[in-house]
């Protein structure tokens, strides 16, 4: 049996509502669970409560289903951020990597099968802080950076069922929706000292318990800031955050490598510039894309590519056969398959230069 079949060989109607309905959309309010439970157990004809269901998200975590509880942030709108790469020579490569992953602004670091092997995001608390650490890279490690920052968001959403036998994300859904956002380089600076002291206390998840939100107002106040907020106070800041794109969801955060979505592609495209917006937001809107967006093209670098998407799926030749169809039906241009061939940083993006720098 494969890995996949495994896990949800385990999973009842109650599991599976709370991994394919609550990876976003949980509520805010001060004891979230007990709404959860009482929507849980309408839909799937059980005698569910609070506290089970609690205990459940609990389970499933340690089962490595969820990665964790809580908010997932948004780099580019909280920080500064951008995708870069470099050519690591073979044998230096895993000494390009160790220098890489030493900075904690690095979050993730994969190797891609192409010429440029090693690609890495980088999220600090302004642009200049992100551009030093990058200059400083390409000084340690003798390679060139090429830097891709985000321009255009025009679909961005790892939120998918995975409790099916899809070969690829979504594979049972007709459309998503889609926006063109245009990405400021530009760090934030008007959070309110209770927004940047509560984006750092809930960076690594909630507290799994009955009332996560009151525990993340007494971990602000224990923390010596002088921000002492009541629960409804850090609700509403809630709010604020997820209205103004700082926070893009809340709920239980899927692991698609235990889930079974182990094939991944980013694949790079060359798009006539006056086409862009309309090819970008055509192709966002499938759902079987679960990234799409824009990043400059860098001719001095013999980059020439602007639009990137990315296809997950449990199975390699589906993810394949998916750009055959999106190069054959929608985007007729040059393009390249980077295969992520080794995860070598996977972290979530850290934020206590962004407070710093904008207490500067």
């Amino acid at each position: 049996m494969s890995p996949d079949a495994d896990w949800r060989a385990d999973v009842d109607a109650v599991d599976a509502a709370l991994i394919d309905e609550y990876q976003s959309g949980f509520p805010v309010e001060e004891r979230p669970f007990e709404r959860v439970a009482r929507d849980v157990a309408a839909e799937t004809g059980t005698d569910v409560d609070a506290d089970e269901v609690l205990d459940r998200v609990r389970d499933l975590r340690e089962r490595g289903v969820f990665r964790r509880f809580g908010a997932v942030l948004n780099p580019p709108v909280i920080g500064s951020s951008t995708l870069a790469a470099v050519r690591a020579p073979e044998d230096r490569f895993d000494e390009v990597a160790e220098v890489i992953n030493g900075y904690r602004q690095v979050n993730h670091n994969y190797r891609r099968d192409h010429e440029w092997n090693q690609w890495f995001v980088v999220t600090a608390g302004s642009r200049e802080t992100r551009d030093a650490i990058l200059a400083e890279i390409e000084e340690r490690t003798g390679c060139e950076v090429l830097a891709l920052p985000m321009l255009t968001d025009y679909y961005i959403d790892l939120e998918f069922p995975v409790v099916n036998a899809d070969r690829f994300a979504r594979e049972s859904l007709e459309e998503t929706d889609v926006s063109a956002t245009r990405i400021s380089e530009s760090a934030r600076g008007d959070l309110t000292p209770l927004e940047a002291d509560l984006l750092l206390a809930i960076q690594d998840g909630f507290p799994l318990s009955a009332t996560p939100y009151a525990d993340v107002a007494s971990e602000i106040t224990a923390n010596g800031s002088g921000v002492d907020p009541t629960v409804d106070e850090v609700l509403a800041a809630v709010e604020r955050l997820l209205a103004d794109g700082c926070i893009k969801r809340i709920g239980c955060i899927v692991n698609h490598v235990v889930t079974g979505f182990t094939n991944n592609c980013m694949v790079v495209w060359d798009v006539p510039d006056d086409e862009l917006d309309e090819r970008g937001e055509a192709v966002g809107s499938l759902p079987y894309v679960t990234l799409c967006y824009h990043r400059p093209r860098r001719p001095d670098q013999d980059w020439e590519y602007n639009l990137f998407t990315m296809i997950h799926g449990r199975e390699a030749e589906a993810v394949d056969a998916k750009i055959d169809e999106l190069a054959a039906d929608h985007l007729p241009f040059d393009h390249e398959r980077l295969h992520s061939t080794a995860t070598l940083k996977q972290t979530g993006a850290r934020y206590e230069d962004l407070v710093a720098d904008e207490a500067e």
